[in-house]
């Protein structure tokens, strides 16, 4: 890699500007002079050959675009001149052959996590509140005022003092200045090892199809089998769609049994009586969920969900080929990579279908992805229209380009099982995972799936974070994570400016990645409380 511009692949018939190219300039790739004819920001693509309308643009080794018009050499590649276009791909068996990793240096490594009684390790302890329909939402507010006003975390609501008074019923203690001072001063003092209490809101439960209720279960029953997470407490109305017989099914599915406080609000009749009845229960629940300790876990235990949101130019140069590196380091070591965002990988399917263990997995992905594409177009969009303006404006002209990039979070490792959305990850390897692009809806689904760490790169910056799963959040390059350092936890701008590699970069972000999970480092998502939860709703209002 030179400083100034970059050949992705061999067969490539662009090239992709590392820094700002001003006309005149000349840049060298092995055999081939090119001299730049017109302006070329940073991270946007310049022409190695002369095209004519129909040429296909060749990126990453793949289709990624077509010239709708003249484009001399040296020129810069724009949205006047190309339009998206992918290759056709095809089901077809093959044995893929994957030269892993070598992991001599993580085997012995380890990270304190949470061991469950399924077998699962949380990097994080947590008590979950959750609605089973929106028009419990208030009383969930109402709630977490009232246990984050008990633990010293913000103004008091009616209810604190309910809790207070069991809080000082565990210490044996009565009420008094220097109690009141303790009660004040944080959680950690009352449930050392609790790392908190996280509190869900969101729109569904009823209203909508079936579908998207039965869907809604199905994430729900993820979160709360979630190895972060304790136990749950969950409002029902008593009437919606998204009932609470399903939630349990879903469960029971899961063979979760962990502690499960469900308050209904028809039954209960008051709110009063609704909130009451939940705090004590749920109070209970904290009790037993900080009994709970931390304890060295092998790194096959972690699942880690890839994810990518507000991407630039050199997202599939930098920061997604870095997460490419520790997701196979993990799959590896024996543990579990997610792969979400399908509309994201559109362009990239060949790759991904040749990469499949079995031709039923195949089949499914490919399934998946046009069932969702069609469903898209049937609105009037569709993969193609995936790109945002920041995108475009930073050098993903095309839902091809972004794809191709976007595609390098899952590495090189064979793809051991696919899933739609809310199945929860249970085969050790790489996983795809259909979920949208959309970053919230990405990354509520991922941790919904099982991942107990998120990584997440962006070149624009965005804040997103998950009540449940630590997001990690890698900055593909050096001048946003300047600009931005308060949501930023891992630079692999170093690539760029040739100061790492995307093996060096990978290795690092691996190690900053035991340290979040074993609680030792919080990520800035959670010191910012950028707790995101949207579920993604299929169907339509009714």
């Amino acid at each position: 890699m030179n400083n100034t511009s970059l050949l992705l692949d061999s067969s490539d018939n662009v090239g992709v500007a590392l820094s700002d190219l001003v006309s005149g300039e000349k840049v060298k790739f092995s055999q081939l002079d090119i001299d730049i004819q017109e302006f070329v920001p940073a991270k946007h693509k310049f022409a190695l050959r002369d095209f004519i309308p129909g040429d296909d643009i060749i990126m990453y080794g793949t289709v990624v675009g077509e010239a709708t018009r003249p484009i001399r050499q040296g020129h810069a590649i724009t949205l006047q001149n190309i339009k998206h276009k992918t290759r056709s791909y095809e089901l077809k068996s093959g044995q893929y052959v994957w030269k892993a990793p070598d992991i001599a240096a993580w085997k012995s490594r380890t990270f304190m996590g949470y061991k469950r009684a399924d077998n699962q390790v949380g990097t994080a302890n947590y008590w979950l509140v959750l609605p089973m329909v929106f028009c419990e939402n208030t009383n969930v507010k109402l709630l977490q005022e009232a246990f984050e006003n008990a633990l010293g975390f913000s103004q008091p609501n009616p209810y604190e003092v309910q809790i207070k008074n069991l809080i000082l019923g565990l210490q044996g203690e009565k009420f008094t200045e220097t109690v009141a001072q303790k009660v004040a001063s944080g959680r950690s003092k009352i449930f050392p090892n609790l790392d908190g209490i996280r509190f869900l809101t969101h729109s569904l439960g009823c209203g909508g199809t079936r579908q998207d209720a039965d869907s809604l279960c199905g994430l729900l029953a993820g979160y709360i089998h979630h190895p972060n997470v304790a136990g749950a407490t969950v409002l029902s109305l008593g009437c919606q769609n998204a009932e609470v017989r399903i939630l349990k099914e879903k469960l029971a599915k899961l063979n979760c049994t962990k502690p499960l406080v469900v308050v209904e609000q028809q039954q209960e009749g008051t709110t009063d009586a609704l909130i009451t009845k939940a705090i004590q229960e749920t109070f209970e629940g904290l009790v037993l969920a900080s009994q709970s300790q931390r304890e060295p876990v092998s790194l096959d235990k972690l699942v880690i969900g890839l994810e990518c949101g507000g991407s630039d130019g050199f997202s599939g140069i930098s920061a997604n080929p870095t997460l490419g590196r520790v997701s196979d380091l993990i799959v590896a070591l024996g543990g579990i990579a997610i792969l979400s965002e399908f509309p994201e990988l559109c362009g990239a399917e060949q790759n991904l279908i040749n990469r499949c263990e079995t031709a039923e997995l195949a089949n499914k992905f490919v399934h998946l992805m046009e069932t969702y594409n069609e469903a898209a177009k049937r609105v009037g969009s569709g993969f193609d229209m995936n790109p945002s303006p920041g995108n475009i404006k930073d050098g993903l002209l095309t839902d091809a380009i972004k794809s191709c990039g976007a595609a390098k979070k899952g590495g090189t490792a064979p793809i051991s099982d696919v899933l739609d959305y809310t199945e929860y990850a249970k085969t050790p390897g790489l996983n795809l995972l259909c979920t949208p692009g959309n970053d919230v809806e990405s990354t509520t689904g991922l941790a919904g799936s099982g991942a107990n760490i998120i990584l997440f790169t962006t070149g624009l910056g965005t804040p997103t974070g998950n009540p449940i799963s630590p997001v990690i959040k890698v900055s593909t390059n050096t001048k946003m994570a300047t600009k931005m350092p308060d949501i930023i936890d891992f630079n692999t701008g170093t690539i760029i400016t040739g100061e790492d590699t995307i093996e060096t970069s990978g290795d690092k972000l691996l190690d900053y990645i035991i340290e979040v999970a074993s609680g030792r480092v919080k990520t800035k998502a959670e010191e910012k409380r950028n707790f995101d939860f949207i579920p993604w709703k299929r169907g339509v209002s009714l």
